[in-house]
């Protein structure tokens, strides 16, 4: 992720830092100007060490860790020409990351009272979803299927293309044994339908308020129950009363406002 990054930054070399003597050092440090949940470690370390591996950084905080405005994150030593070189790519994953956590939190926040997950889902930046998992993981809620690899979720053009959702979940089950099986439904008549074809857990696309009560009625704790479709942060703790196990929320890594952070390069001090 890293060196894609790089490579499409700074292309066959950073012309601007070349007017910066090849020998001068200098200290820097990245300064958030937001309250939210800090995370991108391994990203920030990639970024640095990609561009220079003699840059020395020292964190001053942990991913996961909550950060208030005008908190030091980090602080690094190194030749000025590289630190000037990584500083946006390393700020661009610290920022996104840190926004993607910042959003997971708040919404973790909400239910932790209650026994519901908070789950992302695959509408991911591209090529960035193990970083925005990864973040969302840190912010306290929890991730939902990696990929179209590790888990079978039927939806509504599966069940069309596969003959309805007791064929496509026998079929799931001789093809993936001990994936698990999730599957799409619009109303309660398909709700039974997956109930008898005894599959991990339903996925209740748009049902309303009352429309999930009446499934987790109609469930009795006989399949896990998801809800989704649009729910947005004010309206968890009510969807959580309803009784669904766990909630997906695309906008945990679809909408996000990156953490305002920067970094400022000091004169160097001989240490």
């Amino acid at each position: 992720m890293v060196l894609a990054a790089l490579k499409e930054d700074v292309g066959t070399g950073d012309i601007t830092a070349a007017i910066i003597p090849e020998d001068h050092r200098s200290h820097a440090v990245i300064i958030t100007r937001n309250e939210g949940r800090f995370c991108g470690i391994p990203w920030g370390d990639a970024a640095v060490t990609a561009v220079d591996s003699t840059v020395r950084v020292d964190w001053h905080v942990e991913d996961g860790d909550r950060v208030v405005p005008g908190q030091r994150i980090a602080g690094l030593v190194g030749l000025t020409r590289s630190l000037v070189t990584a500083e946006r790519t390393l700020l661009n994953f610290l920022q996104l990351l840190s926004g993607t956590a910042s959003a997971a939190a708040r919404a973790a926040h909400e239910v932790e009272h209650t026994h519901m997950q908070v789950l992302d889902t695959r509408k991911t930046i591209p090529g960035l979803r193990a970083a925005q998992k990864y973040a969302v993981a840190c912010g306290g809620a929890s991730n939902h299927r990696h990929g179209l690899f590790d888990a079978v979720l039927l939806k509504e053009n599966h069940l069309r293309a596969a003959g309805g959702i007791r064929s496509a979940a026998s079929r799931a089950k001789l093809l993936h044994p001990g994936k698990m099986l999730e599957v799409e439904v619009e109303d309660l008549a398909q709700l039974q339908e997956a109930i008898t074809a005894k599959v991990d857990r339903v996925l209740l696309d748009n049902f309303d308020l009352p429309g999930l009560r009446a499934a987790v009625a109609l469930a009795g704790g006989r399949v896990k129950l998801e809800a989704s479709g649009g729910w947005s942060l004010r309206d968890l703790r009510e969807v959580a009363a309803t009784g669904v196990d766990c909630i997906s929320m695309g906008s945990l890594t679809k909408t996000i406002v990156p953490m305002d952070l920067s970094m400022r390069i000091l004169p160097y001090v001989e240490e």
